[in-house]
């Protein structure tokens, strides 16, 4: 794969994997990337670890080897190697009810839900219709209430659809009840600051100026293609009622690069950090990283073992989950069915094969929203395996 025009790609490639820096480079060349890293550890060790472009694109400012980038939902990846901890520690049962760790999450008949469906996207609560603020949203606490007395959409556990937002109000408060403490400062606590990852969920104000400023999506401009997007995200729908609630509050624009939604905690949706954080991630719940490893085999196993497959109730398009995790297909089409991780809007990716021994993270700061998934982290994935097959 060779790109169109030049690009000047720093960091680390290991010559067996000049296929994936081709593809990055392709990436620029043919997807209109802008700015983006790319990080993948084989067994443990980094293989290649690049980056190119600007961070943000009405400064010119470069994209370095420390820039970090909001990933939307590949956040949920990072969720729920958090509920996995605690799993294997005892400390979560999935299949207790959540109501035994947050007593009030059992208003509107939803009392024996097992954390088991809501880390599956099971629960039957993907849309909160509670009239918030943003403010509200951003706090916690108001939200929280409001997910716990929202009524479901549909019996739980007879199908799943896609708990855009709510999937990380649910876990991080699960998370919040047992530990004692917020998911984000879970997270960074007892995961990124034991294993040097650079990922946060609710971003200090310190670390402000390593993000990257977002592209959003453009609208389309085909007319047809807006019909149809009309006709599924129209007011009222359950897909727009899941993507844009509560209250109509959330869209994929400028929003998104403000300092109120880069600190406050949302752990579905607003984590920010390195490609090359979401792979180290990846390789310590596979390996040793370091000589450190996250999650033990059994825990994965378990984790990744198939929750929901079939028609999403949510996207009207087939998905697949473990406990948190996305699974192929819907994970990444280049992926083999022993891959598990998270895809976020706009294209981020994080993912790991553990038969295969790798792990990959891709931030971009250019949002292409498709529908079969973004062919920017398709290609890098497809590269890997390549590499590793040639």
């Amino acid at each position: 794969m060779a790109p169109e025009r030049d690009i000047e790609i720093h960091g680390l490639v290991d010559r067996r994997f000049s296929r994936v820096r081709d593809a990055f480079a392709a990436n620029f060349a043919e997807f209109g990337d802008i700015g983006a890293a790319c990080c993948v550890y084989v067994r443990g060790h980094a293989v290649v670890d690049v980056h190119a472009g600007v961070a943000d694109a009405t400064t010119g400012a470069p994209w370095c080897d420390d820039t970090i980038a909001m990933v939307f939902s590949s956040t949920k990846g990072v969720t729920a190697a958090c509920a996995s901890l605690l799993v294997e520690r005892g400390e979560i049962d999935p299949d207790a009810p959540v109501a035994r760790y947050w007593p009030e999450f059992a208003q509107g008949g939803k009392e024996s839900i097992p954390v088991r469906w809501a880390l599956s996207h099971r629960a039957g609560v993907p849309a909160v219709d509670a009239a918030l603020t943003l403010d509200e949203c951003l706090a916690w606490d108001p939200v929280v209430r409001a997910v716990a007395a929202q009524r479901p959409e549909w019996e739980p556990g007879t199908r799943h659809g896609y708990h855009a937002r709510s999937y990380g109000w649910m876990a991080g408060e699960i998370v919040r009840r047992v530990a004692g403490k917020s998911l984000g400062r879970f997270f960074r606590e007892e995961i990124a600051e034991p294993l040097g990852i650079d990922f946060w969920i609710g971003l200090p104000e310190s670390e402000e100026s390593r993000a990257a400023r977002l592209v959003p999506p453009t609208p389309p401009d085909d007319p047809r293609v807006k019909e149809l997007y009309d006709q599924f995200m129209g007011p009222g729908t359950l897909l727009s009622r899941v993507m844009t609630g509560p209250s109509n509050l959330f869209h994929y624009d400028e929003m998104w690069n403000t300092r109120a939604l880069r600190a406050a905690e949302m752990p579905s949706s607003n984590g920010i950090g390195s490609a090359h954080a979401l792979a180290r991630l990846y390789a310590s719940m596979i390996g040793e990283v370091d000589g450190r490893r996250l999650l033990a085999a059994e825990t994965i196993a378990r984790a990744t073992g198939e929750q929901s497959r079939g028609t999403d109730a949510v996207l009207g398009m087939p998905t697949a989950f473990g406990l948190g995790f996305m699974l192929p297909p819907s994970l990444c089409l280049a992926a083999a069915p022993t891959a598990f991780g998270h895809p976020g809007a706009g294209g981020s990716l994080g993912i790991a094969d553990p038969k295969a021994g790798f792990a990959l993270g891709y931030v971009m700061n250019r949002m292409d929203m498709g529908l079969t998934g973004d062919p920017r982290a398709r290609a890098l994935v497809a590269a890997v395996y390549e590499s590793l097959e040639a």
